[in-house]
């Protein structure tokens, strides 16, 4: 058996770089076949887009660096469990397997809150694995808050 590849810390390069921008630190990866392929960060401020998280931005940039909208075969790491409406921009873009961090109970939608892969119209639902480097992206959230109050 073959140890467990893990991409997080590229994630978390990614969030403590948002976090040096001012943004809430989350950051993700896109990886195909071993590789990452996309890097991206929470841009929300910077762009004044609402929808610029870190796992948009990232599925955005891999469905243009790939010249397809389905992702199918790629792998998604991100250092906070993904929003609703990050998880239904998963589905359609149909990644394979997501990989997340720190669980969001206010505003989660994997694990906690609607989980969009377990509700009956979801029509596509990848392999999910949560609490990878769980520890450190919490910590991240948890300090970027921290200092704002």
């Amino acid at each position: 058996m073959t140890g467990f590849l893990t991409f997080m810390d590229a994630a978390l390069d990614e969030a403590r770089a948002a976090a040096l921008a001012g943004e809430v630190p989350v950051g993700a990866v896109v990886v195909r076949d071993g590789r990452v392929i996309v890097r991206a960060r929470n841009r929300m401020r910077e762009l004044t887009d609402p929808t610029a998280h870190a796992e948009m931005l990232a599925i955005r940039a891999a469905c243009r660096a790939m010249g397809t909208e389905r992702l199918t075969g790629c792998d998604l790491w991100v250092t906070l469990e993904p929003c609703p409406a990050c998880a239904g921009v998963i589905a359609a873009a149909r990644i394979s397997r997501l990989y997340y961090g720190a669980s969001d109970p206010k505003s989660g939608g994997v694990a906690q809150g609607p989980r969009v892969f377990e509700h009956p119209q979801a029509h596509w639902t990848p392999e999910v694995y949560g609490g990878i480097g769980e520890a450190e992206a919490a910590a991240l959230l948890r300090d970027f808050f921290a200092a704002r109050r």
